[in-house]
């Protein structure tokens, strides 16, 4: 039985629908169950440039137009040794002004700040989908899905009195070229870039356990872009844990017609009918989902860590790497598969499994955890 809640969380940010823009459907909010947020919600903050920025691009990032070029001097000033360095967190999804106060943020949060800078010099910004291998995470019995944005900066003279002959598009990506290599990407709008921001801001305050917060943020998401189906599975579920089923299972209902082979969706409408005495649609929605699904994301991932409760280290070992083929930058599957081989004796193994784990690992917490563990490997070692 799948027990998870599914989440389509844009930490990167995922991909958006193309159907014609139609106004959201009013009846799916009930506002009245819901205490008022315990932030402001306004989409003008999301790309609003504080003082501190304000300054920045006055004096910093002007100093590196001027030397470099618009568009060198752009990424120089942000992103390059010696300026304003950025590290990637994916614990919160920030606003630009956030991002830049505490010079860090997820992919999102960068790709956002970024576009409030340019905005500010004057040049065009547009945002793409990449598509790339689905990327997966988790917090307690939460699920998440990841995919990926970056933009592209246009030409335009700069506001700052700078004239360049030739200035070219250039993108802005946080991903490795090389991952990113030939892999298509589709222009999505700044609606659907806000709703993306709003929906995290939704999940984040799911997992927190901020239901009242989880509702306003899904809901406001929902009205940015009413095509962005994933707001719908955000609001969905913030419902069910609200303790409104009924309300859910309208929501997730509609998500469904809407995009009828999307298992994110399907799954947590599996759930809902079932809480709301629909067995029979329940069934016959969780045959259609397995044919669709036979092993849904974590399915190997769960057998293993049984697995390493018995200590049936080879069998928990070949399950990790069956999750790991299938999403090979989750840094959780690598320091489980680690463990396994750690289990059967095998260091090497294990100490090249826990690099990786560093590598992709997402927050400064696990970062540390695996690299201490990897220290204390190759000191044992004598390395």
């Amino acid at each position: 039985m799948r027990t998870w809640t599914v989440l389509l969380l844009s930490l990167l940010a995922a991909a958006c629908a193309t159907a014609p823009v139609t106004p959201p459907r009013t009846d799916l909010f009930n506002d009245a169950l819901f205490r008022a947020p315990a932030e402001k919600i306004d989409r003008a903050d999301i790309f609003a440039l504080s003082p501190e920025m304000k300054d920045y691009l006055r004096t910093d990032m002007a100093a590196q137009i001027r030397d470099k070029g618009l568009h060198p001097g752009f990424f120089e000033a942000l992103y390059n040794q010696g300026q304003l360095r950025l590290d990637y967190d994916s614990v919160e999804t920030r606003n630009a002004a956030q991002a830049f106060a505490v010079r860090s943020g997820n992919c999102l949060s960068l790709v956002i700040m970024s576009a409030a800078f340019a905005k500010a010099l004057g040049l065009p910004v547009w945002f793409q989908s990449v598509n790339v291998d689905e990327t997966w995470s988790r917090s307690g019995d939460i699920q998440f899905f990841i995919g990926h944005v970056n933009l592209t900066l246009g030409k335009k003279q700069s506001e700052l009195g700078i004239s360049h002959a030739a200035i070219e598009n250039m993108t802005i990506d946080f991903l490795p070229p090389q991952l990113l290599r030939g892999l298509p990407v589709k222009s999505i709008s700044e609606d659907t870039i806000v709703a993306m921001y709003m929906n995290n801001k939704a999940a984040e305050a799911f997992a927190r356990g901020k239901l009242d917060d989880a509702y306003w943020w899904a809901r406001a998401a929902i009205g940015a872009d009413p095509q962005f189906s994933s707001s719908y599975n955000t609001l969905g579920i913030v419902y069910r844990r609200h303790g409104n089923p009924d309300e859910a299972l309208k929501v997730l209902a509609y998500a469904n017609e809407r995009e009828p082979a999307n298992t994110r969706i399907m799954s947590n409408l599996v759930t809902v009918l079932n809480d709301t005495g629909h067995a029979a649609e329940a069934s016959a929605l969780s045959r259609k989902l397995d044919k669709l699904e036979p092993n849904p994301p974590f399915s190997y991932f769960n057998l293993g860590l049984k697995a390493m409760k018995e200590e049936n280290y080879r069998l928990a070992r070949d399950l990790f790497v069956k999750e790991v083929d299938r999403a090979p930058r989750y840094h959780e599957f690598h320091y489980w598969l680690a463990a396994a081989y750690a289990g059967l004796g095998d260091v090497e193994q294990a100490k090249a499994q826990l690099a990786i784990a560093l590598e992709y690992s997402t927050t400064r917490k696990e970062h540390e955890l695996y690299a201490a563990k990897l220290d204390r490997i190759n000191g044992a070692r004598g390395n």
